[in-house]
């Protein structure tokens, strides 16, 4: 029996990396997991409740990301064990938190794909705009968020090309699902 996958859809704030990385895991029967909803989890919080604190306070500290991201990777162990595959969706803006899923991907002998998102930020303005009226949304992402995240980003030349799939979010979902199938068709 193969080894399950492990997915991860990374990049900065409303790149559309949750719309993309749930559209694929139900697609392929994977198990999903958002850092948002975790991180909120963690605090006691519903997903839909609004935290508005700026970056570095409150569920958005160095500390509280690193729980959230530490619970996102245990989640994930334990669905590798059992053979599932798994979508890890959050913005792994630092090369020591991916490195952290890619010694997990090894330790467990599964595949990681690492898929950066990313897309005009005139679109990522307009995302964030909607979200900010949709009472369901779970994302806290505002533009001085993205502006600092923008900053702290570190780029991803520590992943090997057949780890890294950059995938421009900017058009239909299912369009990216067939792009994102068909590069993963090709690679051995």
């Amino acid at each position: 029996m193969p080894r399950p996958d492990l997915f991860i859809f990374f990049g900065l704030i409303a790149t559309g990396k949750s719309t993309v990385a749930q559209a694929w895991a139900e697609r392929r029967g994977l198990r999903y997991y958002n850092s948002d909803v975790v991180r909120k989890e963690l605090a006691g919080l519903a997903p839909q409740t609004h935290q508005r604190e700026t970056a570095d306070q409150g569920i958005y500290t160095s500390e509280f990301t690193a729980k959230t991201y530490a619970a996102l990777l245990e989640r994930a162990e334990q669905d590798l064990a059992q053979d599932r595959g798994v979508v890890l969706d959050a913005s792994y803006q630092r090369e020591a938190d991916r490195d952290r899923v890619r010694m997990l991907a090894q330790r467990l002998g599964v595949r990681l794909y690492c898929i950066l998102c990313v897309c005009p930020e005139e679109e990522m303005k307009r995302r964030m705009a909607q979200r900010a009226l949709d009472p369901q949304a779970v994302s806290d992402g505002r533009w001085e968020i993205y502006l600092k995240q923008k900053k702290r980003f570190e780029s991803p030349t520590e992943l090997a090309p057949e780890q890294l799939i950059t995938l421009s979010t900017d058009l239909p979902v299912e369009a990216i699902l067939d792009q994102l199938s068909t590069h993963l068709e090709t690679q051995p």
